[in-house]
């Protein structure tokens, strides 16, 4: 995939921890390690709106909707 620099700036304190953590291998270089923070923090928000998502549904309806028509279906269900 192709990649496109981006200027960033850092508080200085950020920067020392960063930078302790390429100096302790942790990350091979400082754009390795702010490309991985930013995947991990777009994942995590976009998991957090699928939570969000989920929360906004009715349980008593997506139970009703879920066995819609199933009551009727089990009389030709095959034995097994």
């Amino acid at each position: 995939m192709a990649r496109t620099k981006v200027a960033v700036s850092l508080d200085e304190y950020t920067l020392q921890r960063l930078d302790r953590l390429v100096a302790e291998a942790v990350f091979p270089s400082r754009s390795q390690a702010i490309q991985v923070a930013v995947e991990e923090k777009l994942t995590r928000l976009e998991q957090d709106r699928l939570a969000r998502e989920c929360a906004k549904l009715d349980p008593a309806f997506e139970k009703a909707l879920a066995e819609e028509g199933l009551s009727e279906d089990t009389a030709v269900w095959p034995e097994y």
